[in-house]
């Protein structure tokens, strides 16, 4: 991680995430995420020999909803919060040789359910607590490596952060070189 020339790089990787499971309320679905994300190296000031922040600074992928009859369902959309300010991230190198890395992603975002023929609004929800994904990685960027959610990820509308409404369940997303 010493390669300081890396710093302030920002890095996209697409990302997929076949069959991922999702309930909305009381159905449950399988959905297939496609999209990417960009990260920003920042100095991990608490390690900066072994490890590197990174900053989220733009992550959006969608899926489509399973229609009855083959009709559209509509869509699902991912999109980050607001600008990463914390940067709660961390790309560690956990063994030099072979080179070993841990990426440890955490995230906020909103999740925008929109089906046409509902009648109403989309719903918005937003995260109850930040999705974190762990990547055991070889290099970095990544090469469609496949990471997996720590622990599931409760969505909630935010002006109702008690009631949830919809959860996902895994999201095991293959990140770059796709």
């Amino acid at each position: 991680m010493r390669d300081y020339q890396l710093i302030g790089a920002e890095i996209p990787c697409s990302r997929l995430a076949i069959n991922t499971p999702l309930r909305i309320k009381d159905a449950l679905v399988s959905v297939d995420f496609r999209g990417g994300i960009k990260h920003r190296i920042d100095v991990n000031p608490e390690d900066p020999i072994n490890s590197v922040r990174m900053r989220t600074v733009g992550h959006r992928v969608t899926a489509e909803l399973p229609g009855e009859d083959g009709t559209d369902g509509g869509t699902i959309t991912i999109e980050q919060n607001d600008v990463d300010v914390d940067a709660p991230s961390i790309l560690r190198q956990t063994q030099t040789f072979p080179p070993r890395y841990e990426f440890r992603e955490v995230s906020t975002f909103t999740m925008t359910i929109d089906r046409p023929g509902n009648g109403g609004e989309p719903l918005v929800l937003t995260t109850k607590e930040p999705m974190v994904l762990i990547g055991q990685l070889t290099q970095y960027p990544p090469r469609g490596d496949l990471y997996t959610l720590e622990k599931p990820v409760e969505l909630v509308d935010p002006e109702d952060p008690d009631k949830v409404l919809a959860v996902i369940q895994k999201f095991p997303v293959k990140v770059g070189g796709l």
